[in-house]
């Protein structure tokens, strides 16, 4: 029987202090109120001076509430049962469906033993031609979606949860807007896809620790299915929500700040999740997608300049669409030449004319004469962004490969793309 204690120290918002011993750092305790019964954790240890965060938050907390340490940190129940269902940060249900307690896992442990891995060497399709094509999404990768607010990245993340090639999709949302919550519920209902997924939710009415979770309960649950031998899709929104909810808890603890009021130890935190990405050697897969918001669209501000650091890429989501310069899969070469022959030169190629007609348009607005080839590179431009960066193109690899094909011979002659007499001979087309 675990020991109660009822007299809390301090209140401090959302903090309280009690006097207690035998406990552990992340053990997670039960506080009863007049209000009913709440969990906190905790995340301080001085001496017997133990501090938990209270995840409802520390109004209606009285100082002779009582306290009960359960003795284990926070746990996901884990099944095929999952499957369909909605959870908040605590892991409770948010679907108005039954609560689950069985088959208890923990949830922040560590990344999986080297040994175990296998270098990426698969494709994930999501039929988008921006992704497939110039920046292909290979399985066990861990990548970010770089973005401002206001870009579709939610939208983009739920195409990509009901088109990708994975068996189990798993959605943790954080600070998410009550509307992209039903956004992101609705669309996979619609699009069949729920039925696949797992999804732990929260929103900005939440309590702020339990956003802090949304990211190991997701992983969790991620890893006991890869385990299964499932390849599992990981999608995360937004990790800049989670680096905000440690800043804002730890001003709370008056821990000293680093680089503008983020924690010291941002850059472990943001690496012990997205280094659970993994590829078995001999079960599933774990691949890590998530939405890294820069406010201000400043790319050196701590969150996204430390993900830069950890991850295998990023795509750059801007005006809608992913773009081609500065987006990038460090992976991508890996499983390239797997796909089709002339997957590698078509893209190097594309990518090579689009950059010429970035110039051309620079010169056009500079009222510069327009030769012929800058007219066959503004007909060109105009046909990759509308027919290949459009994120509305929902296309499979191949497809997408031949439209590819299809742009250069409207716009150029078969020696002007700079591509080999022997994939021109094989995939120009024929009319």
């Amino acid at each position: 029987m675990n020991k109660v204690y009822s007299k809390i120290e301090s209140i401090n918002g959302s903090v309280i202090t009690v006097r207690a011993k035998g406990v552990k750092l992340n053990e997670l305790a039960e506080i009863t109120t007049r209000f009913g019964k709440s969990l906190a954790e905790v995340n301080k240890i001085d001496g017997d001076l133990v501090s938990l965060q209270v995840f409802a938050g520390g109004r209606g907390v009285a100082t002779n509430d009582q306290i009960r340490f359960l003795g284990h940190d926070m746990r996901v129940s884990f099944s095929d049962n999952l499957l369909g269902r909605i959870f908040n940060g605590s892991a409770e249900p948010r679907d108005h469906g039954p609560s689950l307690a069985e088959n208890l896992v923990p949830i922040g442990g560590p990344s999986v033993n080297p040994s175990k891995r296998i270098n990426p060497n698969r494709m994930m399709r999501t039929n988008i031609p921006m992704i497939d094509v110039f920046n292909t999404l290979v399985v066990s990768q861990k990548i970010p979606i770089f973005s401002i607010s206001g870009e579709p990245y939610n939208q983009l993340l739920a195409r990509i949860a009901m088109q990708a090639e994975a068996d189990v999709i798993v959605l943790g949302g954080m600070g998410l807007k009550y509307d992209d919550y039903l956004y992101f519920k609705n669309t996979l209902e619609e699009g069949g896809a729920l039925s696949k997924t797992v999804m732990f939710v929260h929103t900005s009415a939440d309590p702020t620790v339990e956003c802090m979770k949304i990211p190991d309960l997701s992983l969790a649950v991620a890893e006991q299915f890869a385990l299964q031998g499932k390849d599992v899709l990981v999608l995360l929104t937004d990790m800049t929500n989670f680096a905000d909810s440690m800043k804002e808890i730890a001003i709370t603890q008056e821990q000293v700040p680093s680089n503008r009021g983020y924690p010291g130890d941002l850059y472990s935190q943001l690496a012990s999740r997205y280094e659970k990405a993994v590829d078995f050697s001999d079960q599933g897969s774990i691949t890590v997608l998530a939405v890294t918001t820069m406010p201000g669209d400043d790319v050196t501000h701590p969150v996204p300049d430390n993900t830069g650091y950890i991850t295998e890429g990023q795509y750059y989501l801007k005006g809608g669409r992913i773009e081609p310069f500065g987006s990038l899969s460090r992976l991508k070469q890996q499983v390239n030449g797997k796909t089709r022959k002339d997957h590698r030169s078509l893209m190097d190629a594309m990518i090579r004319l689009y950059a010429q007609y970035k110039d051309t348009l620079e010169k056009k607005s500079m009222g510069f004469n327009m030769s012929a080839w800058d007219e066959k590179l503004l007909k060109y431009g105009e046909m990759f962004e509308s027919q290949m960066m459009d994120l509305t193109v929902n296309i499979p690899l191949e497809e997408a490969l031949d439209n590819g094909w299809k742009i250069l011979a409207k716009c150029f002659d078969r020696q002007e793309t700079g591509l080999k007499t022997e994939l021109i001979d094989m995939f120009w087309p024929k009319n």
